[in-house]
């Protein structure tokens, strides 16, 4: 198993302990919470990189690091959820694009099409961890100086995470009109 596959497991496995900092009441869970998503959603970009410059991308890899990544963000949105720190409709909004989009490249790889990530979606994981991590923060360093970066953070992830899921579907119609075709036929 390579470097990079390495740090994708880490990544799963870091999830629960992430929650565990965050949703049980221990002095500093909360800061180690953050710098242990903070760690984790490092571990994503740096495992991609690694992959692709030492040419040792994997199916493994292809396969388990976007479920890495729907792991951590879904449990931190479910933990910010419980901690009353983001609506309902936010969290099921993001979690609803993330199943629909595996869902939508399992569909394709079913086909022989590889999905891959594009410049929104890059974006959308960007701005849903920024707007996680601000909520971590209880909007700090912002709230010193009465600014609600964290709603507008959120709001941009929610605007990004949607037109991101719109634009995966539309730029690969063509897996759901092959795959119409043939359970037609």
């Amino acid at each position: 198993m390579n470097l990079a596959n390495k740090l994708t497991i880490a990544r799963i496995f870091l999830v629960p302990i992430f929650m565990f900092f965050l949703l049980v009441n221990i002095p500093y869970g909360d800061i180690i919470a953050v710098c242990l998503f903070i760690l984790a959603a490092l571990t994503d970009s740096l495992d991609g990189y690694i992959a692709r410059s030492r040419n040792q991308v994997t199916k493994f890899g292809k396969f388990m690091d976007p479920l890495a990544d729907k792991l951590l963000v879904s449990a931190a949105l479910i933990s910010l959820l419980e901690m009353g720190k983001v609506s309902a409709w936010v969290v099921m909004t993001i979690i609803a694009r993330e199943f629909a989009i595996t869902g939508f490249r399992v569909l394709a790889a079913s086909e022989g099409i590889t999905i891959s990530a594009s410049w929104w979606g890059k974006i959308k994981t960007i701005t849903q961890i920024t707007a996680i991590i601000v909520l971590l923060l209880d909007n700090y360093p912002f709230r010193l100086i009465g600014v609600p970066f964290d709603n507008i953070a959120v709001a941009l992830a929610v605007i990004f995470t949607v037109i991101s899921g719109v634009d995966y579907i539309y730029n690969n119609r063509k897996v759901l009109s092959s795959h119409s075709n043939k359970t037609n036929n």
